[in-house]
């Protein structure tokens, strides 16, 4: 059996000592193949059933299965191993197997038992909450644990990059995302990373790649992402000149200020989104927006977040709040807070 593949992921194909294998890189790099052909390449030799995972169960037939049935057919493998499309899998001979699930069915993945291998395609698509949910399920009493994980950059604000490299709101630091784009492969602890773009993809057509470069003139976040297979910030920033300084000298600035317009606003949150409260000042005269004091908690409820804000009871600064939420409003207004709806 002979398979040419791109020379940047031959190291990965048969790589398996570490337990979890992030890929991350730009379009077109053939990333998904590679995990895709690895699969079939450890399930051939082990008897293993390795469970693939996207956010959507419909889009793995155009996606991950397909790639699955391409390779199965291009390695001349239809005698030992067979694609079922309704529901989809991918039987061997020696009994491995491969299952398809999506996060938005999550109580099927109850009945899975055994699973020794799991990738999650396009996994910034899947919530945090679900990437645990699945290391739960990744178990065996016998064979070595693995877990895949592929994905196009997106946001650093993304569950992907705060677990991988690093969180600054937790100060959590794991690896700088900027090092894997120097050294392509890098190991730390028992994780592999690999970052890709079109240029590690040999088949790919002159004209795609020439059609990414293109992206620079008018896309410049598409062509982060797409072209050169990085993190970062998506979409246009809403303080594009936005500057940390110490807060000493906020203070000071805030003080220099000839008649500064001062103001506190709240916003709620319980699991996904945050309790926010912010304190503010506003320079008129050179149009300067200062951030002096922030608050930003989730799954509290409003006794205990109010019992975290009572300085406000005490100093009756006006917090303007979050106007879709009236009840919690009247909650806080009945404990002392002097809070109106924005």
């Amino acid at each position: 059996m002979i398979k040419q593949v791109n020379p940047h992921f031959k190291e990965f194909l048969f790589d398996w000592n570490q337990k979890f294998q992030f890929l991350v890189g730009g379009y077109g790099s053939s990333k998904s193949y590679h995990v895709a052909l690895k699969i079939v390449l450890k399930l051939l030799k082990e008897k293993r059933t390795a469970l693939v995972i996207r956010e959507v169960y419909d889009t793995h037939r155009d996606s991950t299965f397909s790639l699955f049935d391409e390779i199965v057919s291009d390695l001349k493998l239809d005698h030992i191993v067979r694609c079922v499309s309704s529901p989809m899998q991918i039987r061997f001979s020696n009994g491995s197997r491969i299952i398809f699930k999506g996060m938005d069915k999550p109580a099927k993945l109850k009945s899975i038992n055994n699973i020794s291998l799991i990738w999650i395609e396009e996994c910034s698509e899947v919530k945090y909450e679900g990437f645990k949910e699945l290391l739960g399920r990744l178990r065996h009493p016998t064979l070595p644990l693995h877990m895949i994980l592929s994905t196009n950059p997106v946001g650093e604000d993304n569950w992907t990059f705060k677990h991988f490299f690093k969180d600054d709101r937790e100060k959590r630091f794991v690896l700088d995302d900027k090092e894997l784009y120097e050294k392509r492969i890098i190991v730390s602890d028992d994780t592999y990373y690999h970052h890709s773009t079109a240029d590690d993809n040999l088949f790919l057509p002159e004209s795609y790649v020439q059609q990414l470069e293109e992206l620079k003139e008018y896309d410049p976040d598409l062509y982060r992402i797409a072209r050169k297979g990085h993190f970062g910030v998506n979409g246009i920033r809403v303080l594009p000149q936005f500057e940390e300084l110490p807060h000493e000298e906020v203070l000071k600035a805030i003080a220099d200020i000839n008649r500064p317009l001062k103001r506190v606003g709240m916003d709620f949150g319980f699991v996904e989104s945050y309790n926010a409260v912010v304190r503010v000042a506003v320079d008129h005269e050179k149009k300067y927006l200062y951030i002096y004091w922030e608050y930003y908690k989730n799954g509290l409820t409003d006794d205990k977040t109010a019992e975290e804000l009572k300085e406000f009871v005490e100093t009756q600064e006006l917090i303007k709040a979050d106007s879709a939420e009236p009840k919690t409003i009247r909650y806080f207004q009945q404990h002392g807070f002097n809070m109106v709806g924005a």
